[in-house]
């Protein structure tokens, strides 16, 4: 297994574009410094400017978006190559196969929110609207590291997908359908899909300020959902990967 996830980091050194992808966590960070530049005013409580920073549409929309796009591309070139049935006499255990694909998936997505929250950080102490304070900073680096490991098991279901096509085009469109809907579900049951239930347990101590939740917070009745499709995904997973023996 651990060699599987060394030669799967090997192969993205050749991918540069993945390095290029994580440039996406700048966007919200951004957004907010000029968003609290414009609003003007002193000693804005960091909380709020990482609330559009961090906690706004990156785990909603940009996040699942990216690794989605990253599930495709980590299969795509065994899938284009018919690689798989090589790998099959080798033999690879195909969950230790997918495992590690979804190793790459967690990393990512845990450095992609750090990459968010220290831009947050320094963003906000540019904003002179913005007062710095050390308790936030590490509230927002535990929020992230939440959210980045929570949004990892969230797209088990987009990585299973990509591991039974042969394309990247139906991963991509059924990602950006998969992270639109989660964010719509939220306004109606946020224990549906595994992205609105992210949101319970970001929001389980009702401390963001201006997140007012729509439904009562139930964290076990989250978690059971993003379990149940985890489980279901990885099911669906290997019924797809023995098939292309």
């Amino acid at each position: 297994m651990l060699r599987l996830i060394q030669t799967e980091f090997l192969k993205l050194r050749r991918r540069k574009i993945l390095c290029l992808m994580l440039l996406a966590s700048l966007i919200m960070p951004l957004f907010a410094l000029l968003y609290f530049n414009y609003m003007g005013g002193t000693g804005v409580d960091p909380a709020r400017f990482y609330k559009w920073s961090a906690f706004s549409y990156t785990p909603f929309i940009i996040l699942p978006v990216v690794l989605g796009v990253l599930c495709a591309m980590l299969m795509f070139e065994e899938n284009q190559h018919d690689m798989l049935k090589q790998l099959w006499i080798v033999p690879i255990s195909k969950m230790g196969y997918f495992f590690s694909k979804f190793f790459v998936v967690l990393i990512y997505a845990i450095s992609f929110m750090l990459i968010t929250g220290v831009a947050s950080v320094v963003l906000s102490m540019l904003c002179a609207s913005v007062a710095f304070d050390w308790g936030s900073v590490l509230y927002l680096l535990q929020k992230c590291l939440e959210i980045g490991v929570l949004t990892a098991f969230a797209m088990l279901p987009i990585l299973a997908i990509a591991a039974s096509q042969k394309g990247y085009v139906l991963p991509i469109c059924i990602t950006l359908v998969y992270a639109f809907l989660g964010f719509s579900l939220m306004t109606i049951n946020m224990y549906l899909h595994p992205l609105s239930s992210i949101s319970v347990i970001i929001m389980r101590n009702e401390d963001i300020p201006g997140v007012i939740p729509t439904q009562a917070i139930n964290v076990p009745l989250a978690f059971f959902c993003i379990c149940g499709w985890g489980i279901a995904s990885v099911v669906f997973a290997n019924i797809s990967l023995a098939r292309r023996r």
